[in-house]
């Protein structure tokens, strides 16, 4: 016979089989009945002299049956995982089963503002300043050193700025560079500067100068303390890698060669329109500069149809002197009802990018 759910049931919980109701008795009629049971034992102890026999026990009306290994192991577990079940409600909330919290959601952070750019033009002006009047001094006009160095410093500071009083000296050229940026709106400012010292004959020399700044309100920026001589690299620093030398084109170079001849000849006498391109814009040399030769003409291979350009090593006369320099020419077809020839469109001067 297969067991019912609610005996499976009762067997996990270890509750007992429900018992089969018994039959409704009238109160009266079960004290009579009680009254009747002890006369009548009453009356046999008389008859027989003797104490009556207690009745025998009475049958349950089931029938108890040894429970097998395996149901009590299965009861076993079943109240484990019941009284498992209730320790983890009451830990976590019968609520939280029933309704989840939400999770939270975490508004973004908002971007960091960047902080803003140093004016780094307005420092690299600044120190300029300041290094050619710093650099610069005469025994017989010191007001003129204290005045210019007064329009860079801050009220009240020490325009004399370590100066003793003697000599002469000036300063032939002042190129800004590196701005080197440091807490609380100061800086360093890096300035390479060419000295001259009249009269005496001496070669011109550059020297650095480091001038520390710091910015101000509106981005102003203010010398804020003497400045520190430096020197200058003997070399600059290495170039990158060279890119590979283009392939030249030697029959179109061969054809071209008179044509960019007469165009650097022209660039020094003013009359270029007869040997540029319609509408080239490429304004001729001042006086003092002739042109002396085209060394070399070499115009690059290509595969792709319209302008041209190549590489000339041209020879100028300047200064009493004769120079060799790089240029790159850029030649364009020009045809007319009668001809057809090239004609130099741009000039770059340098080697190939």
């Amino acid at each position: 016979m297969v067991p019912s759910l609610g005996a499976i049931a009762r067997k996990i919980a270890g509750l007992p089989e429900p018992r089969p109701p018994e039959p409704e008795t009238d109160p009266v009629q079960a004290r009579a009945a009680v009254w009747e049971a002890a006369g009548a034992e009453l009356a046999a102890q008389q008859r027989g002299g003797g104490p009556v026999a207690p009745p025998p026990p009475r049958t349950p009306p089931w029938v108890v049956e040894p429970e097998k290994s395996g149901s009590v192991a299965a009861r076993r577990l079943g109240r484990g995982l019941v009284w498992g079940v209730l320790a983890l409600a009451a830990l976590t909330g019968i609520r939280s089963w029933v309704a989840p919290p939400t999770a939270r959601v975490t508004p973004p952070a908002a971007p960091a503002e960047a902080a803003p750019a140093y004016p780094e033009a307005a420092a690299q002006a600044v120190a300029a300043r300041l290094a050619r009047a710093y650099l610069t001094w005469d025994a017989d006009a010191p007001d003129v050193r204290a005045a210019q160095l007064a329009a860079v410093l801050p009220p009240g500071a020490d325009t004399a700025m370590g100066w003793d009083g003697d000599g002469r000296q000036t300063v032939a050229a002042v190129e800004p560079g590196t701005v080197t940026p440091g807490p609380r709106g100061r800086a360093r400012v890096r300035v390479d500067v060419l000295l001259a010292t009249p009269g005496t004959g001496a070669p011109a020399r550059w020297v650095g100068l480091d001038v520390p700044v710091a910015r101000t309100t509106g981005d102003r920026v203010v010398v804020t303390g003497q400045p520190g001589l430096t020197g200058v690299p003997a070399t600059g620093p290495r170039p990158p890698a060279a890119a590979p030398a283009p392939v030249s084109d030697t029959d179109l170079s061969r054809t071209t060669e008179s044509a960019v001849g007469q165009f650097l000849a022209a660039l020094t006498t003013g009359d270029t329109a007869t040997v540029t391109a319609p509408g080239a814009q490429i304004p001729p040399l001042p006086d003092g500069i002739e042109f002396r030769s085209l060394d070399a003409w070499a115009i690059d291979q290509t595969e792709k149809a319209g302008d041209r350009t190549g590489t000339a090593l041209v020879t100028w006369e300047i200064g009493g002197a004769t120079i060799q320099q790089t240029y790159r020419v850029v030649l364009t077809r020009v045809s007319s009802a009668s001809a057809a020839r090239w004609q130099v469109a741009a000039l770059h001067g340098g080697d190939h990018m």
